[in-house]
């Protein structure tokens, strides 16, 4: 497995205000679905939830969020606060989102559509599914 990290993403900067560039080769992935969490109040927490396949990118674009990344054995907790920051999420492991600023806007950049059976929403089953080797169903790209 892919062990998750930040990645500084490019940025240009004038009087005129900045501008963030994310490009499909920039990403160890290509970019099938982008989704994003706003209105969440401080405090609350998203996520919670593993995937078998899914690669993400995920950018706090406003505001601050703290995402706790977990592969069964191994925690990974990275706080995401500036908008020139992006957290690669390789496949197989739980996430939670914390937002811990109101207003804060998260963005994700995703491999795959959403699919259902990608996704596991027990932490219980997912440590099933780690114990039991990561095996996956055969699912079409």
């Amino acid at each position: 497995m892919t062990t998750p990290y930040i990645m500084e993403l490019r940025h240009f900067s004038d009087v005129r205000g900045s501008l963030g560039v994310v490009e499909g080769g920039d990403l160890p992935f290509a970019i099938r679905r982008l989704y994003y969490l706003y209105d969440v109040p401080s405090g609350a927490v998203r996520g919670e939830h593993g995937h078998k396949r899914l690669e993400q990118l995920i950018l706090c674009l406003h505001g601050r969020a703290e995402i706790i990344l977990n592969d069964g054995e191994t925690r990974y907790p990275f706080l995401l606060e500036r908008p020139t920051q992006g957290l690669y999420v390789p496949p197989g492991l739980w996430r939670s989102l914390h937002f811990r600023a109101s207003g804060s806007v998260v963005c994700v950049l995703a491999s795959r559509p959403y699919e259902t059976e990608d996704y596991i929403y027990e932490f219980e089953d997912f440590l099933d599914w780690v114990r039991a080797g990561r095996p996956l169903e055969e699912t079409p790209a």
